[in-house]
């Protein structure tokens, strides 16, 4: 008879704190900023509560982590594009970010300001550079240079993700289906069409 499998297992530091970043992130989608406590997120992630000062510092540092977690997309989401035509690449990036917005909506909204502790600066400083990030990571995935131009227009289609994302998740006015179509026929318009007139 083989012994019981224990209850717990010692983690490596990067899965411990990736473990706490995701109670996080669930915790700051079920209630405001103000009304989460460290001792509140160390019981969920099943941590010592200075274990969440060793990672992450403060409470304040560790949302600022989650805010960049919702926010930015990742090198991997390009990375791991399929090969083949543009409108299939576009039509895979965009699933792929409504699967996680999707997955974490309520976090993913509070991160933009809609609920949480609002805007402030460094929350400011994180949604500004994660727009750059992800005008970056487009135009490398559509193979198109990084103008000034090319980034501007980039960063406008993502405030109109973040608006028919809106849409869809607070207003119910677009389905997911509609919010696809939306944003990948957009998107492949303003690379077919509106990049070759900006150069």
């Amino acid at each position: 008879m083989s012994a019981p499998e224990p209850r717990w297992r010692r983690l490596e530091p990067d899965e411990r704190r990736e473990q706490i970043l995701v109670c996080a992130i669930a915790l700051f989608g079920e209630r405001p900023y103000a009304a989460v406590s460290t001792t509140e997120l160390a019981r969920r992630a099943g941590v010592a509560r200075g274990l969440i000062n060793h990672y992450f510092g403060t409470k304040r540092e560790l949302y600022l982590e989650v805010v960049r977690r919702m926010v930015t997309i990742p090198q991997v989401a390009v990375d791991r594009l399929p090969e083949g035509p543009l409108s299939e690449r576009i039509r895979v990036s965009v699933s792929w970010f409504l699967d996680g917005v999707e997955r974490h909506s309520r976090t993913w909204l509070a991160a933009l300001g809609v609920e949480g502790v609002g805007r402030d600066p460094e929350v400011e400083k994180i949604l500004a550079e994660a727009d750059e990030a992800a005008a970056a990571r487009v135009l490398e995935a559509a193979g198109l240079a990084s103008t000034v131009a090319h980034r501007a227009m980039i960063r406008a289609y993502g405030g109109m993700v973040k608006a028919a994302a809106r849409e869809w998740l607070v207003r119910g006015a677009l389905s997911r289906p509609q919010v696809q179509h939306l944003l990948t026929t957009t998107l492949l318009s303003l690379i077919n069409d509106v990049t070759p007139r900006l150069r």
